[in-house]
């Protein structure tokens, strides 16, 4: 009699041990980590083909454990807003620059700082380095971000009209240099021996034009692009802004993954800003004929002076104040 109402019990056991693999799988297999990511570069910049990179090197590696959404064009967030959306934990990963950490942990303001970073190279060596580390637990302790890794944003140089060979920052001395607006902008075009004047972007092109400004400063890209070498005479190489950008993911995502995972994503986002640095370092490079072709005049000044004096003009600035001691000296003497 008992065994007889056992059969069904142990039918049904032995319906579960033939069929339980597939019949939980779905419950144990978790869904995968979904990770939105939101830029205002266009499809295409180098920055948004570096997260198509990122994306593919991650589900790559991690095989359906994650759901990464590209969103372009400020479609997701505008410009300036990822950090206090990452921080509210509205969105997964974003590219931030120096400037927007500044805002919040003004030690960071060191990385806007002129002659700073001297190339490409110098810049991952800081960032990846034990500098590169002490500012980074910064951004996590305090903005509740994490930094995956740092890319080359591009260079900035001095396009001018005029036929004036500019050596040292005295050459450049009632020159009327467009800067942005703020205050570390015009910081910087005053150390560079300019009386920097604010101007919207949009207006450039018709005050080299007119001769409103006699020049701008910006990456080489964003000079061919906005076309303007048709209104300027000579491109003086004096790279004085080595800049950067920082992928980045909220620190409650990256905090809910898993270490194989996070350091999945680390991979993915050192591939991702590799291939970024490599393909931009070229276009800069391939420019320099395409603006000699335009008939400009492109040569570099006395690097070596421009340094010390920018340097100069910030260490003495209210802008050092926040900086840690000793810090210039240290990302100096990095390689």
């Amino acid at each position: 009699m008992i065994s007889r109402f056992l059969r069904p019990a142990i039918g049904f056991t032995a319906l579960a041990t033939v069929f339980g693999v597939s019949a939980f799988a779905g419950v144990a297999q978790a869904d995968p980590v979904k990770l939105r990511i939101s830029s205002p570069a266009v499809e295409s910049d180098w920055h948004a083909k570096m997260l198509t990179v990122f994306k593919d090197e991650l589900e790559k590696s991690s095989a359906g454990e994650f759901n990464v959404e590209i969103h372009l064009n400020e479609s997701l967030f505008k410009q300036g807003t990822e950090p206090a959306a990452m921080q509210r934990g509205n969105l997964d990963m974003a590219m931030i620059s120096a400037q927007d950490i500044a805002k919040q942990i003004p030690a960071w303001s060191v990385f806007t700082a002129g002659y700073l970073i001297r190339d490409p190279a110098h810049q991952t060596n800081v960032f990846r380095g034990d500098i590169g580390q002490e500012f980074y637990k910064m951004v996590a302790d305090e903005m509740n971000i994490e930094i995956l890794d740092v890319g080359y944003l591009g260079t900035r140089q001095l396009n001018l009209r005029g036929t004036k060979e500019i050596k040292v920052p005295a050459d450049l001395n009632g020159t009327k240099l467009r800067m942005p607006g703020s205050d570390a902008w015009l910081f910087l075009g005053s150390a560079l021996g300019t009386s920097p004047t604010p101007m919207a972007f949009g207006e450039v092109y018709t005050g080299l034009q007119t001769g409103t400004i006699d020049g701008q400063d910006n990456p080489l890209p964003t000079v061919r692009a906005a076309k303007f070498y048709e209104v300027t005479n000579q491109i003086v190489l004096t790279n004085h802004l080595v800049d950067a950008i920082f992928l980045s993911m909220s620190k409650k995502t990256f905090d809910a993954l898993t270490a194989e995972q996070q350091a999945a994503v680390h991979d993915a986002a050192m591939k991702a800003t590799a291939y970024n640095n490599e393909n931009r370092i070229a276009d800069e490079a391939g420019l320099l004929d395409f603006f000699k072709g335009e008939g400009l005049s492109v040569y570099s000044p006395d690097l070596d002076v421009f340094r010390a004096t920018v340097q100069k003009a910030y260490l003495e600035s209210e802008f050092a104040k926040d900086w840690p001691d000793g810090i210039v000296d240290r990302v100096n003497a990095v390689e």
